[in-house]
């Protein structure tokens, strides 16, 4: 496999261009078509130039194979990678923007139970200008371009445990935000993690700003690691110790993930104490229906539970929400999608 011209960065790519013997305002030209989405061989710089970068890295290493539009505007895209290998990402519309779900490994080792994703494991990491590939196509295929982006926000919530491929993760992250490119604010950005405590705090360190998200799906570590593995090796206590570092680092507050499982974790004792175990933090819960994978024998609660649950947090002072559910018509959990092609 080449390399990913993607991953680089405009002063990267600038040694490139001088390298080979190229004027230096040529590294604006291939950046530039880069971020507008275009392929190595779309480049609009001499056939030298462009013949020597093919001859090394990958014409389009993310393109679009297969695009899904559900009744709601919610459109899901499964990618092809240059090696063959499959992902997913999502486009869900708002009133305030454009927010792009992204993969950031094939498949994950993390193993959780209501995840779809984890069902064949980790095939390997993606690269920095693999996760920004998806953007980049994306954004292409909906009509936008550096000024006016068809894309304004990013979650790292696909496929994958993104502290899982922490240096790729960080630098897609750095040449996203970057200037000149197609620079989504940091604000703009969430990333999902299952708990990486040593990952968390490095990430603290970072001066990344993001919007943190934890997935927490419960209470107590016993219960927690009925359905996610990563509990038997880092205790809710220390996962609230890191995001009060990371609060403490970036004056950001950080999110909860807590998805509503039918008979485990969505009565009114775990409302009651998912408050006390917040209680005072500078946090926000954000709730989610379990979307049910049917290789998988758990349930999401009824959209009346789900109300329940989130108004006894709202009355015991927590800052929560209910994840309004969408593109639910075309295949709702992340991984399904791949894992019907390669089935």
């Amino acid at each position: 496999m080449k390399g990913v011209l993607q991953d680089k960065s405009f002063e990267e790519i600038a040694e490139l261009v001088e390298a080979a013997g190229e004027k230096s305002f040529r590294a604006k030209q291939v950046f530039e078509g880069l971020m507008q989405g275009k392929k190595v061989s779309e480049l609009p710089v001499p056939p030298a130039l462009r013949s020597g970068l093919l001859d090394n890295y990958e014409d389009e290493p993310v393109r679009i194979r297969e695009t899904f539009v559900s009744k709601d505007g919610t459109k899901k895209f499964l990618f092809q990678l240059a090696d063959g290998n499959l992902i997913e990402g999502v486009l869900m519309k708002y009133k305030y923007g454009n927010t792009q779900c992204v993969s950031t490994q094939v498949g994950c080792r993390m193993g959780c139970k209501f995840c779809a994703s984890t069902l064949g494991g980790r095939v390997r990491d993606l690269t920095a200008g693999e996760i920004l590939g998806q953007i980049l196509a994306v954004n292409r295929a909906e009509g936008g371009n550096l000024k006016e982006r068809a894309v304004t926000n990013v979650v790292l919530m696909g496929s994958g445990e993104p502290f899982d491929n922490y240096q790729n993760v960080v630098k897609f992250l750095r040449n996203v935000t970057a200037a000149g490119g197609i620079c989504i604010s940091a604000r703009n950005i969430s990333l999902s993690t299952c708990g990486l405590v040593p990952e968390m705090r490095r990430f603290a360190e970072e001066g990344i700003p993001l919007n943190l998200t934890v997935s927490l799906h419960a209470v107590t570590d016993e219960e927690r690691a009925r359905t996610m593995p990563i509990a038997n090796r880092y205790k809710i206590a220390d996962i609230l110790d890191a995001c009060a570092y990371y609060f403490e680092k970036t004056g950001r507050r950080y999110i909860f993930e807590y998805s509503l499982i039918e008979g485990e974790n969505a009565d009114f004792a775990h409302a009651a104490a998912l408050a006390d175990l917040l209680k005072g933090r500078p946090c926000h819960v954000n709730l989610i229906r379990l979307n049910e994978v049917k290789e998988r024998n758990l349930s999401g609660t009824s959209e009346e539970a789900a109300q329940e649950f989130l108004a006894e947090l709202t009355r015991r002072g927590i800052s929560a929400t209910l994840r309004r559910s969408m593109g639910s018509d075309i295949g709702g959990a992340c991984g399904q999608l791949r894992a019907r092609y390669i089935s």
